[in-house]
């Protein structure tokens, strides 16, 4: 907001956009959702509380006009302890307006999770006279990605450099910084339902939009209550079931005291659109339930299209039914304004005439009326459109105003139809505005709701809910400028409002009592209220778990028996996955010796016959026992040694020796020179690695010696040869080395807990095995990749796997897949990389031998896919590549099938070349196929008749489209369909001459082509033409094409059977066509 100086800081207004600092181009920019202001809670009010502190700073930039830099920072100033400074784009941050922005001076030595809340305002002052200073204000939460904030557009740079306003002077600036900081507690303690009675919903990112929505539905009891009513089971699940996710979400609304997640719903519904979730989801899950017909009863109503003759009898209607009204805001002052264009009467005449059946073209005037109106009255306003000079859509920021109270009745029912029930009093009243702020490519959505309708309006800001007085809820919506600040010369300063009312609700007086009805528990399914008490518990059950983390240490404890189940099946490198092992809860104070009597408990095994190893930091091996003296200390303290890390988990492997009848014996002794190996046996015949057992070997001891001891663990014959490797590490390549059995184990630095595979020793007739020993083994594992493969015809249907390697050549996965196709040249494959966030096909294919790997063929950004995408070609993928295809719609002159072709050619080739006879009026003829965009559009070709092959130096070729107005909601709208074609006008030849042709070539039976109206369309609006216009005149100029070029309309109902290729011509601007000459 801009305000006379001096500007109080703690108001803060939100129409002004407010954005971190981008240098992005202008277009690029998101307007970001603006933190709400915090309220002071009522029972804090009276309690002394000292002043936030807070400074203000100036700023003294001197020859402000000759500075070249993009961007200009101040000098460092503090406030409450933190370092501060102020950025200014001199000529604007790619807009024509100072740009201004507060920065945390210091953000990048700070801590990370750092964040700080400060109210501010910024300020350039007029230094002729101080109270035409421009200043805004604001607040924000800054954090790491956040660590500046301010005006993308402060001021106009005319207004700034203009010495006569006083804001250069000397060509110097003066800038001016307030800093308020709040403290965190200030700001996060705020309780939203303690102040309000009410709870928010959590934004999960970009979810505003349907948090406000939501707000609003809640709050109409009469269709909370219909939600609770459906029916649903304990065995339904919310991420399922539409009905059960709303309950569920309507319930915490209700009763909890915290902001409620809506994750379980966006899951069951798919939706992020009001228009969908209204129009379709909201149906669906209305039909076949014991409240069929609620939504109806609520929101729909019916209107009723006509087009009456002035003079004949005759009258068409066609009976409508919505859910909600779409009002124009654009030209229109308030909603009765809006109302009185909906129901406009439009005439029929001249070249526009209405064709009534058995009377022909009659003048007539058409319109609509309301039959009925729903008892919840939604109003969207239509905030965007699209501006044909700007080609793009806009924000329609105008002032509209809306009423408290909302009389459709008005003017003895001049919006009611004849068959109206005029018994009803269609008196309305405001039950929720609901506002967007920002602009058109994104903002930020919040609701103003009074439920009860009583005089206390809420807004409902995602989490955050706060009572608001009427003037907030309406005339801060109602959009426009502010004017502020009078200038020199009586001019004024205008500032656009950015928030304004995209959708109000209403609620019918004579429904009010119903609607607003009273909902409580006995609404609510015992399944619902059981599984959401359920539900609850097990939230404060990991809430206190979560606050008393501090107070306990998880002790994962590994057992042979883990070691057998997973290694081989689950894992392959190292010993264990902790995440699959028995875990314990221990308090930090338990001395460990207690623990073990958990584990005996637990395990069955006697304290006495228990002994831990501690496992190593870095491998995943144990590396030593722990010692009595440590066994006597708690688990806390254990946890410390073995981490050095708080609250880390303690990983213990429980060595359990077996006497010979099975039963748990004491552990050995172990000395310094006893070592402690876990053994792996590979089998290269069955590609098969699984763990057999680990044995205490000395270190001075050899490997020989203990051969015997690992082909009775293996179930060999004693004096089977067998190899050993060290199984070193996996990452981020495999290390596996030989073992010399003639070393000792010392020698070969083997310790603790370290890991030694083994295996029968290979020889000649191993060749045929693909890994024959245990190296190449786990190369391949730790290299394999499972790829699944999907014709790129049908892309959502799995076709086949293939168990291939991360490291495999391009030519290695087509030669694999070809044979998996029994194709005889894999050089005929095109492979497609998946799209890990679309989960659909890349637009690009794979060139051949594009890539290196196929682990490159899997990457998408930072995520790795396991899909690609196969086609067959008819010719090898090289020299497809060396070519360009193109696919043309051939329309014969006469006949009405469609014939569409491929071609391929040379990319150097020109269009000339395409087909031999080929000219065209759309492409030059030396224009190269290489820049035709044909990746979503086929092009057209059409052979020429002969009256128009040779052309006079004043005849034109002209588009001409089949087209329907669609007069839904009494707004017009072209809709394309059918055949374009191109057709040649004479200079001088009148509409009959040019219909008598155009009959001809279509042919067309004269009792329909009687109903035809023709038009001349420009920029989507029709000029209906007469039998005796010179059609010629209206396509005068040369130089206009694509989305602004003109063409000749054949207005008549849409018959035709639907074509699939034709699926995009609607969108005609797109479609570049092509002539064929014979």
């Amino acid at each position: 907001m801009t305000v006379v100086t001096p500007a109080p800081i703690d108001q803060p207004e939100d129409e002004e956009m407010l954005v971190p600092h981008s240098d992005l181009p202008e277009n690029n920019h998101q307007p970001m959702e603006v933190v709400a202001q915090p309220e002071t809670a009522n029972n804090v009010e009276n309690q002394p509380v000292e002043d936030p502190p807070s400074s203000r700073f100036t700023w003294r930039v001197d020859n402000f006009t000759r500075m070249n830099t993009k961007k200009y920072y101040s000098d460092v100033f503090v406030v409450g302890g933190y370092k501060w400074r102020v950025l200014i784009f001199p000529k604007g941050n790619n807009v024509d307006h100072l740009s201004m922005y507060l920065d945390v001076a210091d953000s990048s030595s700070l801590p990370y999770g750092w964040s700080r809340h400060a109210q501010f305002s910024l300020g350039v002052i007029n230094q002729i006279h101080n109270k035409y200073s421009v200043r805004k204000d604001t607040q924000h939460q800054f954090y790491e990605r956040e660590s500046d904030w301010g005006f993308p557009s402060f001021m106009p740079l005319s207004e700034l450099y203009d010495p006569s306003r006083g804001y250069l002077v000397n060509d110097t600036l003066i800038v001016e910084a307030e800093v308020l900081v709040c403290t965190v507690f200030e700001y996060w303690t705020y309780d939203s339902k303690k102040e309000t009675g009410y709870v928010g919903l959590k934004n999960q990112g970009a979810t505003c939009y349907m948090n406000s929505l939501l707000q609003t539905l809640y709050h109409i009891p009469y269709f909370r209550k219909a939600v609770y009513h459906m029916p649903t089971t304990e065995n339904d699940l919310p991420s399922q079931s539409i009905p059960l996710a709303l309950q569920s979400l309507f319930y915490k609304l209700q009763y909890s005291d915290n902001s409620v997640v809506t994750k379980e719903l966006t899951k069951s519904f798919g939706w992020d659109t009001y228009d969908s979730f209204m129009q379709h989801d909201v149906q669906e899950l209305n039909r076949g339930t014991v409240v069929e017909g609620t939504i109806q009863k609520l929101f729909e109503g019916h209107h009723m299209n006509y087009i009456e003759c002035i003079n004949v009898d005759y009258k068409s209607t066609r009976r409508e039914s919505f859910y909600d009204l779409q009002l124009d805001v654009k030209g229109c002052r308030d909603v009765y304004a809006s109302f009185d264009k909906y129901v406009e009467v439009e005439r029929l005449e001249g070249g526009n005439k209405y064709h009534a059946e058995q009377y022909g073209l009659q003048d007539a005037k058409k319109g609509v009326l309301f039959i009925d109106f729903p008892p919840v009255l939604q109003l969207q306003l239509k905030r965007f459109e699209y501006d044909f000079m700007q080609d793009t859509m806009v924000k329609i920021n105008d002032r509209y105003e809306f009423q408290l109270q909302l009389d459709l009745d008005r003017e003895n029912g001049k919006y009611l139809s004849p068959e109206a029930d005029r018994s009803v009093r269609n008196l309305y009243t405001l039950h929720s505005v609901l506002v967007h702020s920002g602009g058109v490519h994104g903002g930020h959505y919040y609701a103003f709701v009074r439920p009860t309708l009583s005089d206390q309006w809420y807004k409902f800001d995602d989490e955050r809910v706060t009572k608001e007085d009427i003037k907030r809820a309406l005339e801060e919506q109602y959009g426009g400028e502010e004017e502020t600040n009078p200038g020199f010369n009586n001019t004024l300063f205008k500032f656009t409002k950015y928030s304004n009312a995209y959708m109000l609700v209403y609620i019918r007086e004579s429904d009010r009592d119903k609607i607003i009805c009273n909902v409580d528990e006995k609404d609510i399914a015992e399944h619902l209220r059981e599984r959401l008490k359920k539900e609850q518990e097990e939230k404060e059950h990991k809430k206190k778990e979560k606050a008393e983390a501090h107070l306990y240490t998880i002790i994962k404890v590994a057992r042979d028996e883990n070691l057998m189940e997973q290694i081989g099946k689950d894992i392959y490198f190292d010993l264990v996955d902790h995440d699959k092992v028995r875990g314990f809860r221990i308090q930090k104070q338990t001395p460990f010796n207690l623990f073990k009597e958990e584990v005996a408990k637990e395990f069955g095994i006697p304290v006495h016959f228990q002994r831990f190893w501690l496992w190593a930091k870095r491998q995943n091996h144990p590396n030593r026992p722990l010692t009595p003296k440590e066994e006597t200390r708690s688990v806390g303290q254990l946890s410390e040694v073995s981490n050095r890390v708080h609250n880390a988990e303690l990983k213990l492997f429980l060595e359990v020796e077996l006497g010979l009848d099975s039963h748990p014996v004491a552990p050995p002794d172990k000395t310094k020179d006893d070592i402690l190996l876990f053994f792996k046996l590979y089998d290269p015949e069955k590609e098969e690695l699984r763990y057999v057992g680990r044995l205490f070997v000395k270190s001075t001891g050899k490997a020989a010696e203990i051969l015997s001891k690992l082909n009775e663990m293996a179930g060999y014959a004693p004096e089977e040869e067998i190899d050993l490797y060290e199984e070193i590490k996996f990452e981020p390549n495999v290390m596996c080395e030989p073992i010399d059995k003639k070393f000792t184990f010392r020698a070969c630095q083997l310790q603790d807990g370290d890991i030694v595979c083994f295996q029968k020793s290979t020889s000649f007739e191993g060749e045929h095995l693909r890994y024959d020993d245990v190296p190449s083994f786990l190369k391949y594992v730790h290299n394999r990749q499972v790829v699944h493969f999907r014709s790129l015809e049908k892309p959502k249907e799995e076709d086949f796997s293939l168990e291939l390697s991360k490291l495999h050549t391009y030519d290695d996965v087509v030669e694999r897949v070809a044979r998996q196709l029994g194709l005889d040249d894999p050089s005929k494959l095109r492979l497609t990389p998946h799209n890990y966030y679309s989960q659909q096909p890349k637009p690009q294919p794979i060139k051949d031998r594009g890539v290196d790997h196929l682990t490159d063929m899997l990457v998408h950004y930072s995520q790795t896919s396991d899909i690609l995408y196969y086609e067959v070609l008819d010719i090898p993928l090289p020299e497809l590549q060396g070519l360009k295809t193109l696919k043309v719609a051939f329309h014969h002159a006469t006949k009405e099938e469609v014939v569409i072709h491929t071609i391929r050619l040379p990319k150097q080739s020109t269009v000339g070349d395409v087909i031999n006879d080929l000219k065209t009026k759309v492409f030059p003829r030396s224009e190269k196929i290489e820049n035709i965009n044909d990746q979503y559009w086929a092009l057209r070709a059409e052979e020429v008749p002969e009256e128009e092959k040779n052309l006079g130096p004043n005849d034109r070729v002209i588009h001409v489209y089949h087209f329907t107005k669609d007069t839904a909601q009494n707004r017009m709208q072209i809709q394309n369909f059918g055949e374009p074609f191109f057709l040649v006008i004479h200079e001088g030849e009148t509409l009959a001459e040019i219909k008598a042709r155009v009959q001809k070539k279509l042919q067309v039976a004269d009792e329909e082509f009687a109903k035809w109206k023709f038009a001349f369309i420009s920029l989507g609006r029709p000029e209906y033409l007469q039998d005796s216009d010179i059609v010629s005149s209206r396509f005068q100029r040369r130089d206009v094409y694509g989305a602004w070029e003109p063409y000749l309309g054949l207005e008549h109902s849409d018959s035709s059977p639907k074509r699939s290729y034709a699926a995009n011509q609607n969108r005609h601007t797109f479609e570049k066509p092509v002539k064929i000459y014979n």
